[in-house]
């Protein structure tokens, strides 16, 4: 389908000069708007003003302006049907061919904070109409919505002239998904300022979730098993914090679905540990941490991480805060290992895991940087057979000044530092969880069982001798004393956990006998 007349008007102007240059080259009418429309006249861009196209000025602050029947009868005529070709002659409606729109900018006038009126204002009317009207007649009109997909566009005109069908099909269908990508944040918005006046109503939860767009990153080749088709897809745009998603992979094989899930659960535990100054190191297997580990220096972090649980260490994923330098390299080369994640390597790193060459090395962006700096996606959402799950996500940190001491014998310094850093950890670990910990080194963790006391025997078990003086960290109450009991006979020394059981004070009185100092959080964090 040839293409004469293109009409661009975007809000993000990454390429769009470019863009319009070789359309123009390639003696393709340009109809623009607005700001777009001046900065490509600034440019040496031909261009013709919508306004001067359609005969009607922009309205009411520019709310109305690509609004019109030569605008949307341009874009919606069926060019095979006679009758739309004769209604397009009576009334002078001629051919737009391809669009090149993107919206207002709702989501980062929602992440500034704007006043409501101005929130408001960011709502694009017009850009969704002409991109919904575009690729509706996808037979005949190109839509892009993405800048990156401009140089694609442009290859295919210079190449052969015109835009392949298959292309045209799956810039329909990512039309399709931007809008209502979009028009799911403005809900998810409303929601929110419907939750806050009026509180009591709804918990503060759209109708509708609000989803992002998704846009397919990759094809798996199986899912957790052989036998299951799979593919990872990001949201379009990334949120401003350390993702998988968003991760360049620099070496190895292509991620699996098992590892993309374990490599996202120890990017979500390290986040626990960033503050830009001391290094720490999170091991991950089968989405539980089996090691995390702060430190002075990165080597020394991964060390003890990696020694608190070497056998379950081996085939797991490693998330780094700070870059590889070339003797952590060197060390991780020691281990077989899935995958590494980290903010950066070095070339020493690189050439000291080179070696490994089905190991995957994934660098991964804001993870260097302070966390002060990262805009936590505030909810989460998961899939169930038959419907969706959201929630908030559990961003409570470790903060023991909030904490009750209910035993006799209160926590020394020693052990507060060692519960908080406990605490920290067993967040992310599967329910019933237990985490034991010395100072800021995890020397046993119990998981994923169907009763807390035998997560307790299992932390216990994993850290050996390591567990005298170590302090417990319970992601829930403890239902009977069974548990305290069991970890005193480890060598337990001090616990945290929620409490809000019946028993409680039999739990209390048992740590009493025993000398344990026990603090209640108020905060569960069951996670499974």
């Amino acid at each position: 389908m040839a293409i004469a007349r293109a009409l661009l008007s975007v809000s993000d102007k990454t390429g769009i000069v470019e863009f319009a240059r070789g359309l123009s080259s390639l003696g393709i009418e340009i109809l623009s708007t607005g700001g777009t429309a001046a900065l490509l006249a600034k440019e040496g861009v031909k261009v013709t003003q919508v306004q001067d196209f359609t005969g009607a000025p922009e309205m009411f602050g520019g709310r109305v302006k690509t609004l019109h029947p030569k605008i949307h009868g341009g874009l919606l005529a069926r060019r095979g049907h006679a009758s739309d070709q004769a209604e397009m002659k009576t009334h002078g409606v001629r051919a737009i061919d391809l669009i090149a729109v993107n919206l207002y900018p709702f989501r980062e006038a929602v992440a500034k904070g704007l006043p409501f009126e101005e929130v408001i204002e960011n709502i694009d009317i017009g850009g969704p109409s002409m991109i919904r009207s575009a690729a509706k007649n996808a037979d005949s009109v190109t839509v892009v919505v993405d800048p990156a997909d401009y140089s694609m566009v442009l290859a295919e005109l210079q190449q052969k002239k015109e835009v392949h069908e298959s292309t045209r099909r799956r810039l329909q269908a990512r039309a399709y998904a931007h809008t209502a990508g979009y028009d799911s944040a403005i809900a998810g918005w409303l929601a929110e300022q419907l939750a806050k006046a009026h509180p009591e109503e709804g918990g503060g939860f759209a109708e509708s979730p609000p989803l992002p767009e998704y846009r397919r990153l990759q094809a798996l080749r199986y899912g957790e098993n052989p036998h299951q088709r799979a593919a990872f897809y990001a949201s379009v745009p990334q949120p401003k914090e350390p993702t998988l998603a968003a991760a360049k992979q620099l070496q190895g094989k292509e991620l699996s679905y098992n590892n993309i899930l374990d490599g996202s659960s120890a990017l979500e535990a390290l986040k626990e540990h960033c503050d830009g100054k001391r290094a720490a190191v999170v091991i991950v297997k089968h989405t539980n941490p089996c090691g995390v580990a702060r430190a002075g220096t990165l080597l020394e972090a991964y060390r003890l991480a990696r020694d608190a649980d070497p056998v379950s260490a081996f085939g797991g994923i490693v998330a780094c805060s700070h870059p590889i330098d070339a003797a952590t390299g060197a060390a991780l080369a020691e281990t077989f290992l899935e995958a590494v994640l980290a903010p950066g390597f070095d070339q020493g790193a690189l050439d000291a895991l080179k070696s490994k060459k089905s190991l995957r090395l994934l660098e991964v962006p804001l993870l260097g940087e302070a966390p002060d700096g990262w805009t936590m996606e505030p909810r989460e959402v998961r899939s169930v057979p038959g419907g969706l799950l959201v929630q908030a996500r559990d961003l409570a940190e470790a903060d023991p000044r909030g904490w009750r001491t209910v035993t006799k014998r209160a926590p020394t310094a020693e052990e507060v530092d060692s519960l908080a850093f406990a605490w920290s950890v067993v967040k992310h670990v599967k329910s019933n969880a237990i985490v034991l910990a010395r100072g800021e080194v995890t020397v046993g963790i119990g998981m994923g069982q169907t009763n807390r006391v035998d997560s307790v025997r299992i932390a216990a078990q994993r850290a050996g001798e390591k567990a005298r003086g170590a302090a417990l960290g319970s992601d829930a109450f403890f239902p009977f004393p069974d548990g305290v009991e069991a970890a005193a006979a480890a060598g337990v020394t001090a616990v945290a956990q929620p409490g809000g059981s019946v028993r409680d004070d039999e739990v209390i009185a048992a740590a009493d006998k025993l000398g344990i100092a026990m603090v209640f959080t108020s905060v569960r964090h069951f996670r499974h």
